[in-house]
């Protein structure tokens, strides 16, 4: 199980990578426009991305901020937002490096931010909570781009597999970290 939660992990900062590199090219006010996703705009998208992230992190590690509302702008500026996704996916990489998989089967603790009542789940299937999260709001980031531009980058899992030689057979494992990054 461990090995798919790598792969996750290197999938993750692979697309979110792709993402912010298609987001990069928008016009400033497309950007920011409403452009009717449930957090609005790109803008918007790519803040609550980040949001769930460090609020699962701030819970998986007890370090870490953890925004209290999940429509938080945490970042005004692209440049930073970007930096801050970069550093987060290398945060999410090393965290699941981390564990074991004894750990896997272990349970978390949390509260919601809704809800004061404490939640106890399996570690494992809180993150594949997390990881489809990731995902889905990715899915409307990329429905923002190609609303906007007529196009938008490939975030199948499949073509991160492909790109980095990522097997989940023994003796044919890639690397499950992110490919270089192309600096834009």
């Amino acid at each position: 199980m461990k090995r798919q939660f790598e792969m996750l992990a290197g999938y993750n900062a692979w697309a979110n990578d792709r993402l912010y590199d298609a987001a990069a090219r928008l016009p400033e006010a497309a950007y920011r426009a409403d452009q009717g996703a449930f957090f609005g705009s790109m803008h918007g998208t790519l803040n609550h991305l980040l949001v769930g992230d460090r609020v699962w992190m701030q819970r998986f590690t007890g370090a870490g901020e953890a925004p209290r509302q999940l429509d938080a702008i945490l970042f005004e500026d692209f440049a930073a937002l970007r930096q801050a996704r970069r550093s987060e996916d290398r945060r999410i990489i090393d965290y699941i490096r981390s564990l074991g998989e004894g750990d896997l089967a272990g349970t978390l603790r949390y509260r919601t931010i809704r809800s004061p009542e404490e939640i106890e789940q399996e570690l494992g299937a809180v993150l594949m909570h997390f990881f489809n999260h990731q995902t889905h709001h990715r899915g409307q980031a990329h429905c923002i781009l190609t609303r906007i531009t007529g196009e938008a980058p490939s975030l199948d899992l499949l073509i991160y597999q492909r790109e980095t030689g990522v097997s989940l057979r023994e003796g044919e494992r890639g690397s499950f970290a992110a490919p270089e990054r192309r600096e834009s």
